[in-house]
């Protein structure tokens, strides 16, 4: 008999060797890990005159080009804490795009949600099959959904959108917009503080108004799933379970826990919310399903988790540092620029973090590449088109490698299990 509750932790806790897995940050680091970003970027901002980098249209557009990517992390995060690796995210991103416009383009945008949620659902539950039932290896399968999905949509496309007004072998008719809101008088209010450009008070009504006008209830449906991800993943004796089993199922086995079952939770979850993000993409980013539009998301979502350290506020942090360069690089050139003076300053900020811990290597990392941005920023009057169309990727990589060094996924994240080797 499982146990549950309090006893189950303290068991669970025993088994694994009684240490406590978590990253530490507390809401007062955060906090002011947040004021420093801030005040750093309305520094930079009113240094520069590049008003699109606290602007209430970047932040909305960050916030629109992040929901997807974190709605893949996601998935990837609930598969790879259960120890399933998920390199298909980007297939069940796809089969989210297109089972969403086919049935919001039938049935009306909000079937098209559920709809594309259970497109996702069954690429999870073949991967799980694939992986957990008949041991094949995780990256293998992986990859063989992302091309199915992609020759399925190809098929699927042919089959029921030639003919139809507006689609074709690859693409959709249109599809009906989910209803955006606002809230009307502090929207007014702070673009008033905004368009005053005063330090620190206009950013931040900038970037508060980006988070409030215009907001598709899809959106804020995305965004509430990623603290009740949290919610149900650490602070739920399911959650407990489902992470033991990508820690030590041996352990959990011997406890009582199923471990299959939770793979198999964890897996289809995944795929659900990397469906709902392809959903995202064709109801709310563009209205329509176009072949190759999720462009390599699911694997940028795999990339923010790993930048989260395979936690979920983490994760969104990384979803929307990328939203937020791509956001940027779209909008004004010469705010790309001014992200050169930002990370050169941060870049010695971390150095100087360092120095202080006494880590060498680091700060010694951190002052050159800091003293290289800074020379590049006054040295140079924009940034080459090319740079600027990789800013978001160049981003990716940069964090990736920034956040290296503190990185630890769950022990059995990707080894192969077998049904009662904990007995």
């Amino acid at each position: 008999m499982t146990p549950s509750g309090t006893d189950f932790r303290r068991s669970v806790s025993t088994r694994l060797g009684g240490k406590n897995t978590t990253a530490q940050a507390t809401p007062a680091r955060i906090a002011l890990l947040v004021v420093g970003m801030l005040v750093l970027l309305a520094a930079v901002r009113a240094f520069t005159g590049a008003h699109d980098v606290t602007s209430s249209g970047t932040v909305r557009a960050a916030l629109a080009t992040a929901v997807p990517i974190a709605m893949a992390g996601l998935g990837g995060l609930w598969a790879e804490r259960a120890g399933v690796v998920n390199i298909g995210l980007e297939g069940m991103l796809i089969l989210g795009t297109w089972f969403g416009a086919w049935a919001g383009y039938q049935w009306g945008p909000w079937v098209g949600v559920f709809a594309g949620v259970a497109g996702g659902c069954l690429g999870g539950l073949l991967h799980a099959l694939v992986t957990v039932s008949f041991g094949v290896d995780h990256i293998v399968s992986g990859v063989a959904i992302n091309l199915l999905a992609l020759g399925l949509a190809r098929y699927l496309s042919v089959i029921a959108f030639t003919g139809t007004e507006g689609g074709g072998a690859t693409q959709s008719p249109q599809v009906d917009e989910i209803r955006t809101v606002s809230v009307p008088w502090l929207s007014d209010w702070l673009g008033t503080m905004e368009k005053r450009q005063w330090l620190l008070a206009s950013d931040l009504a900038g970037i508060v108004r980006g988070l409030c006008t215009g907001l598709s209830l899809l959106t804020i449906v995305c965004v509430l799933l990623i603290p009740l991800s949290f919610f149900v993943l650490w602070r739920t004796p399911f959650g407990l379970r489902l992470r033991s089993a990508g820690e030590n199922p041996a352990a959990a086995e011997s406890l009582g826990v199923n471990v299959y079952r939770m793979k198999y939770a964890a897996v289809v979850a995944s795929g659900g919310f990397a469906g709902l993000g392809g959903v995202f993409l064709s109801e709310v980013a563009s209205s329509i399903y176009r072949e190759g539009q999720t462009g390599g998301r699911g694997f940028i979502g795999l990339a923010a988790m790993i930048f989260g350290n395979w936690r979920p506020g983490g994760l969104a942090a990384g979803a929307g540092l990328f939203g937020y360069a791509d956001a940027l690089q779209l909008r004004q050139s010469s705010a790309v620029h001014a992200l050169l003076l930002f990370v050169g300053l941060l870049l010695l900020a971390l150095m100087a973090r360092d120095l202080l811990r006494k880590r060498w290597a680091g700060a010694a990392i951190g002052a050159v590449s800091g003293v290289g941005f800074l020379l590049w920023f006054a040295l140079s009057a924009e940034v080459p088109g090319q740079f600027v169309s990789a800013t978001p990727y160049v981003t990716t990589l940069v964090v990736l490698a920034v956040a290296s060094q503190r990185l630890r996924m769950p022990a059995a994240n990707g080894v192969p299990y077998r049904r009662g080797e904990g007995r």
